[in-house]
């Protein structure tokens, strides 16, 4: 279908998947990284001991590294074809991130209470800050795809 298009159209879904996983991927080894690490705020499943919790970080963890590392895979292939397009790319990563964060903070958080971001403290201003931040990067994310969407010309 895109074969007389340029590179960037025939290449434009996967552009987007490739930083999606990548964005997917980073924000999660950010999450692990200073939140669970560094901070010790929570464990990614906090509802049995800790050593259970750490456990379930390094699963978490080697979810992370393994989407940043696919979407890598992919943008090495893309580059390779000469079909990087960055700006899709970029709206990828921060779809997939915003969207893993909201997925976070409303699913796991709230519906599903694997983890709290903090504990022992008022709750409320953590998850707005959590949530919103989280819409403003989908947001921004949804924008750069849409804006970046392949113009097909439409066969008669």
């Amino acid at each position: 279908m895109y074969k007389d298009y340029p590179v960037t159209v025939q290449y434009a879904s996967r552009n987007l998947w490739s930083g999606f996983l990548f964005g997917l991927g980073l924000i999660a080894f950010f999450d692990e990284a200073v939140f669970h690490q560094l901070l010790h705020w929570h464990h990614f499943y906090d509802k049995s001991t800790t050593s259970i919790g750490l456990v379930s970080d390094g699963f978490f963890h080697a979810f992370s590294w393994f989407a940043t590392i696919g979407g890598l895979f992919l943008v090495a292939d893309l580059r390779r074809r000469n079909a990087w397009y960055i700006k899709r790319w970029w709206g990828g990563v921060l779809t997939g991130a915003g969207l893993f964060q909201l997925y976070d903070g409303t699913i796991q958080h709230k519906l599903w209470r694997l983890h709290q971001i903090r504990y022992h403290v008022d709750i409320l201003p953590y998850d707005l800050v959590w949530n919103i931040t989280a819409c403003l990067i989908l947001l921004a994310g949804l924008i750069m795809v849409v804006r970046t969407r392949p113009k097909v010309k439409e066969e008669k």
